[in-house]
């Protein structure tokens, strides 16, 4: 039993903490819906087919894919499988290291992203961006890299999945 004391929320402090965590579910379950119903994929489904459109020759290794997305190797198997069923990546063995797997975009994969790409960033704008003035904007991206940069500092495992790092 610890026997450190609890420094509890004030009210205020709480209600912005719960603000922040339904407008997180929220903000996120709207961009899925709306890359389901426009383009017939999900958000993560989108997430994967971006970070292949930004790799050299657009492709990675599955691992590093589940690493990058903070998913399990299984999730992220699950997934491309899907995605591979309807054409949108394929997978082959790692030409570095044939227990490896790798996942390429193939051309309709990134056909696809380029089309859905237009969605997303204009959920993104209209349901987060464009809510706060550009003052907040920065202010809540020095907050969130601030918790980048503490929770990396504890698990150096997650430096792989921060952007521009």
């Amino acid at each position: 039993m610890s026997t450190a004391k609890t420094r509890w929320l004030d009210p205020g402090q709480q209600a912005d903490w719960r603000a922040y965590i339904v407008g997180t579910t929220l903000l996120m379950d709207t961009l899925d819906r709306e890359l389901r119903q426009a383009h017939g994929i999900s958000l993560g489904e989108y997430e994967i087919l971006v970070r292949l459109s930004e790799s050299p020759d657009r492709t990675l290794r599955m691992a590093q894919i589940a690493e990058s997305m903070q998913h399990s190797r299984s999730r992220v198997t699950h997934t491309v499988s899907r995605m591979e069923k309807v054409g949108l990546v394929e997978r082959t063995a790692s030409p570095d290291d044939k227990r490896g797997v790798d996942a390429t975009m193939t051309q309709a994969g990134w056909d696809l992203l380029v089309e859905a790409a237009h969605t997303h960033v204009t959920g993104v704008r209209e349901h987060f961006v464009d809510l706060a003035s550009a003052t907040d904007f920065a202010a809540l991206g020095r907050v969130m890299n601030a918790v980048s940069d503490q929770l990396v500092a504890e698990n150096p495992a997650f430096e792989d999945i921060r952007p521009g790092h």
